[in-house]
Parts: C-alpha cells; sequence; structure tokens
C-alpha cells in the first residue's frame, strides 16, 4: 500500500506564500508606502504605515491569491508559471478560496479599524479591479488587457496616500498615472521574448493577436508617454531638481531599452528591458521620496 506524504507545515505555508506573488507583491507594497511618506512634509506615524502596509499586503495578496485559483489552467500550459503552487495541484480550489478570503477580510478589517475607511474601499476597489475585472473579464477578452487592467496595478501610491493624508489629491493620482504608463511596455517586454509560453496559454496578447513588429512599437511610444509623465511631478513643483535629475537619467537608460526592443530586437534585448522596467520604477519612486524629505 503507498502511502501518501503529507507536506509538512513550513511547506504548506510556502505554498499559500507563493499564492499571493511575494514579488509582485512588494513592489506594490513599496509604491503605497512611497505615497504615504509623499502625503505629509513630516513622517508619518510609524502605527499607520505599519497598519496601512500590512492591510495593503493582505488585500493585495488576496487579489494575486484569486488571480492564481481562476488561471490554474492557464499556468500549467505555460512554462514560466507551471511550477506555481495551483498547477501541481499542490493546493485545492477550496483551500486556496479560503485563503484569499481570510487574508482579504482580515486586510480589509485592518485598514477600517487602524487607517481609515477611505483606504479600505479604495483598497477593496483595487482588489475587485484586479482579481475580478482583470483577471476575470479583460485579460481572456481582449489584446488591450494589460492596458485596461492596469489601472488597478497603478493604484498603490494613492492608496498609501489616502491611509495618511485621509484623501487622495492630484499629486497622487499623477504617481498613478506614472505606474498606468509604465505597465505596458514592462509587461508587453515579457510578453515577447515568452510569446510561445502565451500562446499556449489561449489568452489573446499583443504580440499574438497583433504580432511582434506591433508590439515592439507600442513598447517604445509607451515608454515615451511615460518618461513624458515622470517629468510632471517636476513641472507641478510636487518636487524638486534631485528627482527631475533621477527621472532624466533613468528615463534616458529605459528609453535606450525601449528603441532596442523596437529596432533591435533579441529575446535577449527583451529580457534585459523587462529586468531593468523594474529596478526603473523602484528608483524612480526612491528618488522622488529621497528628493521629498530632502526639500522639506
Amino acid at each position: 500500500m503507498q502511502h501518501i506524504r503529507l507536506p509538512t507545515l513550513p511547506q504548506k505555508a510556502a505554498q499559500f506564500y507563493a499564492l499571493t506573488k511575494p514579488r509582485v507583491t512588494q513592489l506594490a507594497v513599496f509604491c503605497a508606502v512611497i505615497g504615504m511618506f509623499l502625503a505629509s512634509p513630516a513622517l508619518p506615524s510609524f502605527p499607520t504605515v505599519l497598519a496601512a502596509t500590512f492591510g495593503i499586503w493582505l488585500l493585495a495578496g488576496a487579489a494575486f491569491a484569486i488571480n492564481c485559483l481562476v488561471e490554474r489552467e492557464i499556468d500549467a500550459r505555460m512554462a514560466r508559471t507551471a511550477r506555481r503552487p495551483m498547477p501541481l495541484g499542490e493546493l485545492r480550489v477550496e483551500e486556496a478560496l479560503t485563503f484569499a478570503s481570510i487574508i482579504g477580510a482580515a486586510g480589509m478589517a485592518l485598514l477600517y479599524r487602524e487607517v481609515n475607511a477611505l483606504t479600505m474601499w479604495l483598497t477593496f476597489g483595487t482588489f475587485v479591479g484586479y482579481a475580478i475585472v482583470y483577471t476575470i473579464l479583460l485579460k481572456p477578452a481582449t489584446s488591450q488587457n494589460i492596458v485596461i487592467g492596469g489601472a488597478a496595478g497603478a493604484m498603490p501610491p494613492a492608496l498609501g496616500w489616502a491611509a495618511v493624508a485621509n484623501h487622495v489629491p492630484a499629486e497622487a493620482w499623477l504617481l498613478v498615472l506614472i505606474i498606468f504608463l509604465w505597465t505596458p511596455p514592462h509587461f508587453w517586454a515579457l510578453a515577447l521574448y515568452r510569446t510561445d509560453d502565451f500562446r499556449r496559454s489561449g489568452l489573446p496578447m499583443l504580440p499574438i493577436t497583433h504580432g511582434p513588429v506591433h508590439t515592439r512599437l507600442q513598447v517604445f511610444l509607451y515608454t515615451i508617454a511615460l518618461i513624458a509623465a515622470t517629468l510632471m511631478p517636476y513641472a507641478i513643483r510636487m518636487s524638486g531638481l534631485i528627482y527631475l535629475a533621477a527621472a532624466v537619467v533613468l528615463g534616458g537608460v529605459y528609453l535606450m531599452y525601449s528603441y532596442r526592443v523596437w529596432r533591435s530586437y533579441t529575446d535577449v534585448v527583451a529580457r534585459a528591458a523587462f529586468r531593468f522596467s523594474i529596478v526603473y520604477l523602484a528608483l524612480l519612486f526612491a528618488a522622488l521620496l529621497l528628493d521629498h524629505y530632502l526639500r522639506y
């Protein structure tokens, strides 16, 4: 008789943790934290920052867990995602749904009790936008899924700002715009060198529906729009020369990568552009924060 080897508690915890897409969640939470610190000239309340960070992380993790649950069959067809817990059968549907429900409810309760209702509702709206509108409705239906769905993924700075200020001014929405414009060239660079993977998935990604040449041009054009948007914080006097210098230098490097994707494409170039796009966003927001506190 064959004995079934049950996973240990640490192994099970690691499987649930993987459902939250930790690396993506970390970048989203990082942008939310930047929003918290930019919302006030002085340092924000540490308990508020801690509660908001954890609450936003919980709801973001819940959204990604629902995404993994809904796309488990799609993920199983792609080399990039085939070793996630759901395609491997390490977690049952009921386990994933229960986990997402628990951490999502905990995140909402924490934000409502320890932060404010505005942050809770904005974060919940982001959860709905990503887990339902993007994952279930848009992603399998249109090649513009990443553009439209990017609105939900761009929300973290507004969530962080709301947590500290209890309102969301134009400056916060400008940060949302920057991430919104960053998302298409970031993701399409990945889609270009993973085209065969996405073709197996059956999803209508842009390189499949419109071809690689069109997608490469879109990467370049969106990067130009992104760089223009990153100059706006200086133009409206939200930031100073330190941020402007960082935005220009980082934007110039990113534009070089995007131009090479457009005109001198190889999978190696696209992979390098994708990796730099993550570094680009992190450094850009870090420069914004540094500039903010040096000015005050």
